[in-house]
C-alpha cells in the first residue's frame, strides 16, 4: 500500500487503517488507483478529502463489497458494472471534495493547496502548511515544466518533500508522454493491415487513446464500464462499446498475453501495444511496449527536486531509497526547520494512556499493600505520597531481606521464612505480589544505618488474614506507633 501518514501531524495521505494512523484525523486520497485506495470500504466513517474529479470516480465506481488481498501489481482497481444495491459504494458523506488550485484551511491546524500532479484524471499533490512547517507529497506525478510556474510552489520553502520515486532507480531516459505517442503512432503505420489493442489499466492513459483516435480517424472501442467512465470523465467523443466500429481497440493489460493474442490473429492480423515505463516480458512478437509512462523519470525527479531545493527527501515508494541521488540539491538551511509538533488529539491520546498507566500503578500497589506475599517491609518515595501519608521519612531497607523470586533460599531472607511456612495454595495465589515488591526494592538505594530491629520480625509474625483485614490507613498508622515507641524507647 502506498499509503503514509505523516509524522508530526495530523495527516494521512492514501492511508486507509484508522487503527494503525495513530493520531491522525485528517485523511486525503490522491488519487484512484487501487494501490492508493487498499483498505478503503463500506465501513468508513472519516471525512475523505480529494480533487473533485476523483470524488465523481469515488462516488461512480470505487466498489467495497468484495474484499481481496492487496494488489499484486501496481494499477487501478478493475472497473465493473455496477447492478443493484449488492455492490455499496463509499459513504457520500464523508467526501469531501475541494477545489484544485486553491487553499482550503482544515481546522487552525492545517491548511492544504491540491495541484495537478499529471498522472492520471483527478490525481493531485497536497502541499501541506501549518505548525509543523510546509510539505509537498506529491503523490504520483510526472513531473513536467510547467510546475515550476505553479504560484503556490514559485520561492515557496519546502520543508518536507514526499517524492515519488518509482523511476527513481531507472537511470534509461523516458522519453514524454507526447514522443512516446508519436513513436506508437509510427509503430501502427507500420502495419497498415492490422487491427491495434492497447492494453491499459481501467484509469489513466485516456490522453494517449485520445490522440490516437485523432490521428487515424477512427472510434477506440471499449468496454461498456469504461466507456462509462469515459463519459463520466468528460473525454472527446471517440469512444464506443460498439464491437467492429473501429479497428483501435482498449483493453485490461492483463488481456495482453501470448493466448489471446494468438486468438486474435486468427480472426484478423493484431498487434498489442504495452504503454508503460516500466520493464515487461514480451511473450510473443506482436507485443511491443511503448515507453509511455505516468511517472516522472529519473532526470525529470531531478530536475524537480533541483528547482524546489527542499530541505529532507521521503521516498514514498520505501523499497526504493533515493535520498542519496538528490543529496547535492537540498536545500542547506536545515538549522531553521520548525519543531514536529505533535497534534492535539495525538496529545490527548498520550495524556489520556499516561491517566491510564497511572491509575493501573495506584491499583497495583494497592493490591500489593492488601494481597501480596510478606517480604519485607518497602516505604515508597516520600516526594510522591506526602499527602497519603504522615509516615516515617528516610527509611531504607537492606537488600539481603528480600529475595527477587518466591523460591528464593538464600540463607536470611525473611521473605523466604515467611513464604516457606504458607501453603501450596496460598504461594501460587501471590506471585504477582512478590515480583511487584522485588521490583519495587530493586529501585530504592541500599543502606542499614536507620533500620529499628525487631520491627520486621514483629510485623511479620502477623498472621497474613489479620492483615488483610486492616486498611492501608490503619497499617501506616501501626508503623507511625512502632517509631514512637522506638524514639520513646
Amino acid at each position: 500500500m502506498n499509503g503514509t501518514v505523516i509524522p508530526g501531524t495530523p495527516i494521512a495521505v492514501d492511508f486507509w487503517s484508522v487503527r494503525r494512523a495513530g493520531g491522525a484525523r485528517l485523511f486525503f486520497l490522491s488519487h484512484m488507483h487501487a494501490d492508493h485506495t487498499v483498505g478503503l470500504s463500506s465501513t468508513w466513517s472519516r471525512p475523505l478529502y480529494c480533487s473533485p474529479l476523483t470524488a465523481r470516480l469515488l462516488h461512480h465506481r470505487l466498489q467495497v463489497g468484495v474484499r481481496g488481498p492487496a494488489p499484486s501489481r501496481p494499477g487501478p482497481v478493475t472497473a465493473r458494472p455496477r447492478h443493484g444495491p449488492d455492490r455499496p459504494q463509499v459513504p457520500r458523506r464523508w467526501i469531501r471534495p475541494l477545489e484544485v488550485g486553491q487553499s482550503h484551511a482544515l481546522g487552525e491546524e492545517v491548511t492544504v493547496t491540491l495541484l495537478d500532479s499529471n498522472h492520471c484524471p483527478g490525481s493531485v499533490m497536497f502541499l501541506f502548511e501549518g505548525a509543523f512547517g510546509t510539505i509537498l507529497y506529491t503523490g504520483d506525478f510526472r513531473y513536467t515544466g510547467a510546475m515550476q510556474h505553479e504560484p503556490a510552489l514559485r520561492g515557496r520553502r519546502i520543508d518536507r518533500l514526499y517524492l515519488d520515486n518509482t523511476h527513481c532507480r531507472l537511470r534509461q531516459p523516458l522519453p514524454s508522454r507526447r514522443c512516446a505517442t508519436r513513436q506508437a503512432a509510427r509503430l501502427i503505420r507500420a502495419h497498415p493491415s492490422h487491427h491495434v489493442v492497447v492494453g491499459v489499466y481501467s484509469l489513466g492513459k485516456e490522453a494517449l487513446l485520445v490522440d490516437l483516435a485523432v490521428e487515424f480517424g477512427t472510434w477506440v472501442v471499449v468496454s461498456p464500464s469504461r466507456l462509462e467512465q469515459m463519459r463520466l470523465l468528460e473525454l472527446p467523443n471517440v469512444f464506443t462499446a460498439e464491437e467492429g466500429a473501429g479497428w483501435i481497440r482498449a483493453v485490461d493489460v492483463t488481456e495482453i498475453r501470448w493466448d489471446t493474442l494468438v486468438s486474435w490473429n486468427t480472426l484478423h492480423p493484431t498487434i498489442a501495444i504495452l504503454p508503460t515505463g516500466r520493464p515487461v516480458k514480451v511473450t510473443h512478437p506482436n507485443i511491443y511496449p511503448i515507453p509511455y509512462s505516468d511517472h516522472s523519470s529519473f532526470s525529470e525527479l531531478c530536475e524537480f527536486v533541483k528547482w524546489l531545493k527542499p530541505c529532507s527527501i521521503i521516498p514514498i515508494v520505501r523499497d526504493n531509497m533515493c535520498q542519496v541521488y538528490f543529496h547535492k540539491y537540498l536545500s542547506s538551511d536545515h538549522q531553521a526547520l520548525p519543531d514536529l509538533r505533535i497534534p492535539k488529539p495525538l496529545q490527548e491520546s498520550l495524556q489520556q494512556q499516561s491517566k491510564t498507566k497511572i491509575r493501573r500503578t495506584v491499583c497495583q500497589q494497592a493490591l500489593f499493600k492488601r494481597h501480596s506475599v510478606s517480604q519485607g517491609v518497602i516505604y515508597e518515595s516520600p516526594e510522591k505520597h506526602t499527602e497519603e501519608s504522615d509516615g516515617p521519612r528516610g527509611i531504607k531497607v537492606t537488600q539481603q531481606n528480600f529475595c527477587e523470586s518466591a523460591f528464593c533460599s538464600k540463607e536470611g531472607c525473611t521473605g523466604c521464612q515467611v513464604s516457606k511456612e504458607k501453603g501450596k495454595e496460598e504461594l501460587s495465589g501471590e506471585q504477582s505480589g512478590v515480583a511487584i515488591a522485588a521490583g519495587a526494592v530493586r529501585q530504592l538505594p541500599v543502606s542499614d544505618e536507620h533500620v529499628p530491629s525487631g520491627f520486621a520480625e514483629s510485623y511479620l509474625l502477623i498472621p497474613l488474614n489479620v492483615l488483610k483485614q486492616n486498611s492501608s490507613q490503619e497499617f501506616d498508622k501501626v508503623v507511625e506507633d512502632f517509631f514512637r515507641r522506638g524514639e520513646a524507647s
